[in-house]
């Protein structure tokens, strides 16, 4: 009985997490696609003056900002079990 709801709850995760991925390559994708019109306006229509590149920092930012929430937390060692790496690495630091 356990063992059955640790794997259901595992598998829920993962599933939750491979739509986190999903969202944010969707995500990228409107943003690459943005940018390149953003940049295709302003070179259209008012070359003399490059405005796009503050559009392009803002989406960017935003969109380094969602890797940090879907990616970030696991590539910079604050997962779930953040906590308890420290716990073993302290220990075994004081031994």
């Amino acid at each position: 009985m356990d063992n059955k709801y640790t794997e259901e709850k595992k598998y829920l995760e993962a599933k939750k997490k491979i739509k986190e991925i999903k969202g944010f390559y969707a995500h990228v994708l409107v943003n690459v696609l943005s940018i390149i019109i953003i940049v295709f306006v302003n070179l259209k229509f008012s070359p003399s003056f490059h405005w796009f590149w503050f559009a392009v920092i803002g989406i960017v930012l935003v969109t380094f900002i969602h890797w940090m929430l879907v990616f970030g937390k696991n590539v910079l060692g604050f997962g779930k079990d953040w906590e308890e790496k420290k716990i073993k690495e302290y220990l075994e630091k004081n031994k």
